[in-house]
């Protein structure tokens, strides 16, 4: 995976996830090590999740790990505190900011569900449609 592959992966993980009722402001630098290495940081501001391919200053945690494990904890197959205390990542400054980050990780699972339980509704909706469309179009048959 390139580094530019895993800031788009990093982007669209973010963009499943619903940031409006977080008003705390959150910035983690990820410096990626191995296949894909560079920097990235993800930002929580205003409601708002945003993630570029640059170098964050005036970051609140600076984590370090490879491409799989950050997009792993990112999308939440692993767990943020999981993957510090068993040295999967590195991570320095502001760690009392990692349960934010936990409830925004949260937050975009229940989002994805209720996504994923719209669209199977949808389509049993659907088929139940075609299923009586076609009853009425054999009945007209006959």
């Amino acid at each position: 995976m390139t580094y530019e592959e895993v800031v788009a992966e990093a982007k669209k993980i973010v963009a499943k996830g619903d940031a409006s009722e977080f008003k705390e402001h959150l910035a983690i630098q990820y410096n990626v090590t191995g296949e894909g290495e560079g920097a990235f940081y993800m930002e929580l501001k205003d409601g708002q999740i945003f993630v570029e391919p640059y170098d964050y200053n005036d970051r609140d945690i600076l984590v370090t790990a490879d491409a799989q494990t950050i997009l792993d904890m990112m999308s939440g197959k692993l767990d943020v505190v999981h993957a510090y205390l068993t040295h999967k990542i590195s991570a320095e400054g502001d760690l009392g900011k990692a349960d934010l980050l936990k409830k925004l990780i949260a937050s975009g699972k229940k989002a994805e569900k209720a996504a994923v339980k719209s669209a199977k509704k949808t389509e049993k909706t659907a088929a139940k449609t075609v299923k009586k469309a076609t009853k009425s179009t054999k009945a007209g048959k006959k």
